[in-house]
């Protein structure tokens, strides 16, 4: 190359050289000081893409584990709430039971009914449990339903029992007579709307009488129609409900559909000429379980929890109504069950039976949701934590790589400095041609 002053070659290649070092030591400064290899698109394009992608799955998964973690939360106040009433119904089965003993006075059973009548109380502030705000088991957040009436099946007779067979010629499952005599008594007691009812007829008689003069003590308490074979009737999804082993069983259903109309409790029992029970006969005629629950008409307001990042992924959470009215304790007035009697008593504890398989149906509901919420919570920190361990693949910046290039790069760029300084100086020597 020619001596030249006006364009030193030389230099500017230098100075290109050092802005290239600057520019790659300054990118080495960034990944080392964010300790991120990808500060920007510039860096990686579809790298970058990626990993923003993950990252909103990150902070999507994060926050739908804390929706699991406050659902689950949420379901524990319930459970707190529906475990409280089970424990005083618990208490109240063991008070009726007290109180259908005859060794009892009146006034003995009047003590226990003030009992009762503050329990009874309980059960309803407990129904009225809330979280942020929100009622919970008080029927408010029910799926959606349809209105059920009571249905009690008796699956210990005989599969050819019907509603017109006389009580004095019924059998159990096996076969074997219940050795009623025609000339003893069949009682039955039941409970609605806070108040017992208690009817009799002769064992000459069939169940199909019996109701039909249960009907004449409280208007339409019963259905007149007794289902004999395995169907039972509908239950709030408005699906079939069938006996378990899809066999014969009597069933009796209340009058009318809805929580109104409920019979809360039955039970029936057989005395002979001199008064005694006959327990024999009464364990196989009285087996009569509420197979469907009558529930009020309802409208979906049952809770979603979000515990997923796409839209649909939750899980619904219907809570039923656990006030006293809706277990069969108290009327739509008001008006509690009755223990004044012994036979008031005696009724109380089929009530009270039933009352217990509500809430312990409702709790085990609850229970399971507590558990899936649990699954769901472990899955989704798993999920959280792969794709965040991807995204470092991606993302995140090799401390010992990025201070290896960086000081290569600082040592280039004082090199390239250097020699800049260099190529300045040759155009000096051309000074000595001019002297």
């Amino acid at each position: 190359m020619g001596m030249v002053v006006k364009n030193n070659m030389s230099a500017i290649s230098t100075l290109n050289t050092l802005n290239k070092n600057s520019n790659a030591l300054t990118k080495s400064l960034a990944k080392v000081s964010s300790g991120m290899k990808i500060n920007g698109a510039a860096d990686d394009a579809s790298g970058y893409a990626i990993s923003e992608r993950m990252r909103v799955q990150i902070r999507g998964l994060d926050q739908a584990n804390s929706n699991t973690q406050n659902g689950s939360s949420m379901m524990k106040v319930a459970e707190g709430a529906v475990s409280s009433t089970v424990d005083i119904l618990k208490t109240l089965k063991e008070k009726v039971i007290n109180a259908a003993n005859d060794t009892n006075t009146d006034s003995d059973r009047a003590t226990i009914q003030k009992e009762l009548d503050q329990s009874i109380d309980q059960i309803n502030d407990n129904a009225n449990v809330t979280y942020n705000g929100k009622l919970l088991v008080d029927g408010s957040h029910n799926s959606e339903v349809k209105a059920t009436s009571t249905a009690m099946t008796n699956q210990s007779l005989s599969t050819a029992t019907t509603g017109t067979t006389k009580f004095c010629e019924m059998k159990d499952r096996n076969g074997n007579s219940l050795n009623i005599n025609s000339m003893d008594k069949v009682t039955i007691s039941f409970v609605k709307q806070g108040k017992t009812y208690t009817t009799s007829v002769s064992a000459t008689n069939s169940l199909s009488d019996l109701i039909t003069k249960a009907n004449s003590q409280s208007s339409a308490a019963f259905s007149t129609e007794i289902r004999t074979n395995s169907y039972i009737g509908k239950d709030v999804a408005g699906d079939t409900v069938g006996t378990a082993d899809a066999t014969n069983a009597l069933t009796i259903s209340a009058g009318g559909s809805s929580v109104t109309h409920q019979i809360s409790g039955v039970t029936i029992s057989v005395t002979n000429t001199k008064g005694a029970v006959q327990k024999s006969a009464n364990a196989v005629l009285d087996n009569f379980s509420e197979s469907i629950r009558a529930q009020n008409k309802s409208t979906d307001n049952a809770m979603v929890l979000q515990v997923g990042t796409k839209a649909n992924q939750s899980i619904k959470v219907g809570l039923t109504d656990m006030r006293a009215e809706a277990l069969g304790l108290q009327s739509s007035s008001g008006a509690n069950i009755q223990i004044g009697t012994q036979q008031q008593a005696n009724a109380a504890i089929s009530v009270l039976d039933n009352a217990v398989a509500k809430a312990l149906d409702q709790q085990t509901t609850i229970g399971s949701i507590e558990s899936r919420l649990e699954y769901t919570s472990a899955n989704l920190t798993t999920a959280s934590e792969n794709v965040q361990s991807s995204e470092s693949t991606i993302r995140d910046a090799n401390m010992a790589k990025e201070m290896t290039e960086y000081t290569k790069n600082n040592v280039l760029m004082q090199a390239a400095q250097s020699m800049l300084a260099q190529a300045n100086q040759s155009s000096s020597s051309v000074l000595s041609l001019l002297q």
